[in-house]
């Protein structure tokens, strides 16, 4: 090859000095066509994360971090380079990262869907298609459901799995608290998870009604007698008694206690005395 390079050299008359650096040139141009051969063909092989246009990836290219040839797999991260780069690159492309998707199951259809506004916001296992056609995915404010099914913050925050909900503006003011919403069909379920079985939920909630009806008796039966101690000490005022005189009944003897008793029949005072 270089007595060729003189040969031409010489017919265009060049001197010698310039023989000696064309050949220079001719060799390192060599070496760089080699260089790009071996580049053409690692870009060459199919690569999993390559872009089929070319425009933006540059995966599978060899390129300098810190001084060190390594190559880009277009994941994300560089490969050191080995001394069979064909190899490892055919290592790259034949074992592209396994990826195991599972659709989700509809509860009420049984069939499998891809997403579902049930499942992102509630984790429940329902298409939008049923979602859409059936009426009891209702929803249930916090303090109802503690209410009606006897459930406390504990058992919707920190029995696993905690319930998920969403908040919304109270309709009612807006300036009141924000609401949380619940499933219905998940605050049912979590109740029986509570107390076992509906009928032992149906009796606790008929001992509370009880209780609570005998403590609002008990309240009302204290405010009358607190209500009858204020208007009989009004009547009784010593300012009261020097305007009026009492006109007692018939005496009624008490056999039990020993003793008597007449009733004012203005006034209504009853007075109990003992005779001598």
């Amino acid at each position: 090859m270089a007595a060729n390079t003189r040969s031409r050299v010489e017919k265009l008359g060049i001197g010698q000095d310039s023989v000696e650096i064309s050949a220079d040139l001719l060799k390192r141009a060599e070496k760089n066509r080699q260089k790009a051969l071996q580049l053409k063909k690692a870009k060459l092989i199919a690569h999993p994360y390559a872009k089929e246009d070319n425009t933006d990836s540059v995966s599978g290219r060899l390129v300098k971090v810190q001084g060190q040839r390594v190559i880009d797999s277009g994941g994300g991260f560089f490969i050191e380079e080995d001394d069979d780069l064909e190899r490892q690159m055919l290592r790259i492309t034949s074992e592209p990262a396994p990826i195991i998707s599972k659709l989700p199951t509809c509860e009420e259809c049984q069939e499998e869907y891809k997403d579902s506004y049930l499942l992102q916001t509630f984790d429940f296992s329902v298409c939008d298609k049923c979602r859409d056609n059936e009426d009891k995915h209702t929803l249930i404010t916090r303090t109802e459901a503690k209410q009606e099914y006897l459930l406390k913050d504990c058992d919707l925050d920190k029995r696993e799995p905690p319930l998920k909900y969403i908040v919304r503006k109270n309709p009612h003011n807006v300036r009141w608290g924000e609401m949380k919403l619940y499933l219905h069909l998940q605050i049912e379920k979590r109740a029986l998870e509570v107390w076992g079985s509906e009928e032992t939920l149906i009796e606790e909630k008929e001992k509370r009604d009880v209780k609570r009806q005998e403590g609002k008796i008990k309240k009302f039966n204290k405010k009358v007698k607190q209500l009858r101690m204020t208007v009989r000490s009004s009547l009784y005022d010593k300012t009261s008694k020097a305007s009026h005189t009492h006109e007692f009944g018939e005496d009624t003897y008490n056999e039990e206690d020993d003793n008597y008793t007449h009733t004012c029949e203005t006034c209504g005072y009853e007075e109990v005395y003992e005779k001598m």
